[in-house]
């Protein structure tokens, strides 16, 4: 893809951070979009945003990614409206901080539906259309904890995870057919959205000395890279075809110590855990 003028994006999770940096990076360039978030708020907040784009065509959807039927609505909803579509990004996200004895199997059914099932689900039901383009690109968002694990974030760290190796071997199935469509796992950091304070956490974490509330407080300041820059540096892969975007200084340093250190980081998080 060399640029997004006249494309039609797709976009989960519009309503705030990187969905909502996302759709005014790709107004700015002429694209056209369909967005959806559970959130009707920010998803009309989002809205407001575009109207200084007059020339492209807006269309919104308040939809929950973990429904399959509502997720192929969309999908036909947003061909129907716009003639065709060239990208997903499968950017909702939800977090939870529990410890694997502690947390409930409705959370566990919760976190699973939104983070990766949303994933599968804008994938697969998008894909198809978008091969009908020729020119297209599926962007799915992992993170950090996609690249090591952490205490009290199995998880979070489970879906992550699983969109990491969802979306590579998804990578190497077009490459084979050579369809003119690509796909990009990204991986970001700390970044400034709503997530943590967003975040279900229960009282399991006790049992390691950690205090639900305090801890989302410190996590809160390793949040440092803006939305509009994790946006622009997503953008930016999809136009240079790149497979996989590690987002901040902090991926960048898990990546690493990740490859130098595979199981013995281990030990170090869960040192720095009974620190906290």
């Amino acid at each position: 893809m060399k640029n997004f003028k006249n494309k039609v994006a797709a976009i989960t999770g519009a309503g705030s951070g990187i969905g909502q940096q996302l759709a005014v990076l790709l107004a700015q360039q002429g694209c056209h979009l369909s967005l959806s978030d559970i959130n009707e708020k920010g998803l009309a907040q989002t809205t407001e945003l575009l109207k200084a784009y007059p020339e492209i065509t807006v269309t919104t959807k308040v939809l929950d990614v973990s429904n399959r039927d509502a997720v192929k609505q969309w999908a036909q909803d947003t061909v129907e409206d716009h003639g065709s579509v060239n990208m997903i990004f499968n950017n909702a996200g939800v977090a939870l901080g529990s410890t694997v004895e502690g947390a409930s199997y409705e959370d566990l059914e919760w976190i699973v539906g939104i983070n990766f099932w949303g994933v599968v689900y804008g994938t697969k039901e998008f894909l198809p259309f978008i091969k009908q383009t020729k020119d297209g690109h599926i962007i799915n968002i992992s993170s950090i904890f996609g690249l090591t694990s952490q205490p009290t974030q199995s998880a979070y760290n489970a879906t992550k995870f699983a969109v990491r190796g969802f979306t590579e071997s998804l990578r190497q199935e077009l490459d084979i057919e050579k369809s003119g469509v690509s796909s990009l796992c990204v991986h970001p950091g700390g970044i400034r959205t709503n997530i943590a304070k967003a975040a279900k956490m229960n009282d399991s974490m006790k049992s390691l000395g950690m205090d639900p509330g305090k801890s989302i407080k410190q996590f809160d300041k390793f949040l440092r890279t803006p939305p509009e820059e994790a946006a622009r540096q997503i953008l930016n892969a999809v136009l240079k075809d790149k497979r996989r975007l590690l987002i901040g200084a902090d991926a960048r340093i898990v990546d690493s110590f990740q490859r130098l250190f595979p199981t013995g980081y281990q030990r170090i998080a869960a040192l720095a855990t009974k620190m906290m």
